[in-house]
């Protein structure tokens, strides 16, 4: 009788098709570059949803969009893989970013204080905007534009957008990034600038041409001044730094118009 022989030997392993859900899951975060496109997308659409909402929504609504926004983005890049200081809140750097901050604050108001002194340089102050009572100015200054305004900027601009480019492009296309949508970012809340500020009025006139000098111009300065708040961010290793020089600009801009409205009236 002839006995059956069996194959001990194993049968190759016949791969099965990947789903639909995995290789979707692939595509989308599998490689380093697609991960980095995906993840810049979603902080540049949350910004543009919270301009438009800053520019053309209910009055102060920065003051909820903008902390919500902050953290969202900060959770979006932890989950990416960046650390505490790559976002320039490493706490060994606290002391140093709080040292810049201050300096940056008492360098700006002497400046301002200079310029107000000077009778040629007094009328860039004079900004319909923050001619305001001493209490709405201060509630201005310390609390809407640090929670509304700067929270948000300096995290999504100088921390997020920052450490996510560094990370993946190194440190002259992160500031140049990060500097360039500073300064777009900016366009929205300056359309009806020229009409607020009799400096720019006096030089460029109220005409259409005068509009498009006036956004492109902001566009560029506020670009500028990106740059400047990256390397102070970058020298730092903080976001205080940048932070503080961001708010003595804005806030202590505040102020000195407001203080001046209140001299001349």
């Amino acid at each position: 009788m002839h006995s059956l022989q069996t194959n001990t030997g194993s049968a190759p392993a016949i791969p099965l098709p990947a789903s639909a859900f995995s290789r979707a899951r692939a595509w989308l975060f599998g490689g380093r570059r697609r991960r980095f496109a995906i993840t810049l997308a979603v902080v540049l659409g949350t910004l543009v949803a919270v301009n438009i909402l800053r520019s053309f929504g209910p009055v102060n609504s920065g003051l909820i969009a903008g902390p919500i926004a902050a953290v969202a983005l900060i959770v979006l890049a932890r989950k990416h893989g960046l650390t505490w200081t790559d976002l320039g809140l490493g706490r060994r750097n606290w002391l140093r970013g709080a040292l810049y901050a201050l300096a940056s604050v008492l360098v700006v108001g002497g400046v301002y204080a200079i310029a107000i002194a000077l009778p040629f340089s007094r009328m860039a102050f004079v900004d319909s905007r923050y001619q305001l009572h001493p209490g709405a100015a201060f509630m201005t200054a310390f609390v809407f534009i640090p929670i509304g305004t700067i929270l948000l900027e300096e995290v999504a601009f100088r921390g997020v957008l920052f450490g996510l480019v560094r990370r993946h492009r190194g440190i002259a296309w992160a500031s140049s990034v990060s500097s360039l949508l500073f300064g777009a970012w900016h366009i929205l809340s300056s359309l009806n600038l020229g009409a607020r500020n009799k400096a720019v009025t006096s030089v460029l006139g109220t005409g259409e041409i005068a509009k498009i000098a006036v956004l492109a111009g902001v566009v560029l300065f506020t670009g500028l001044a990106g740059l400047l708040l990256c390397e102070l961010r970058r020298r730092s290793g903080s976001l205080l730094a940048a932070a503080g020089l961001h708010w003595a600009t804005n806030g202590l801009g505040v102020i000195a118009v407001a203080g001046l409205f209140a001299l001349t009236t």
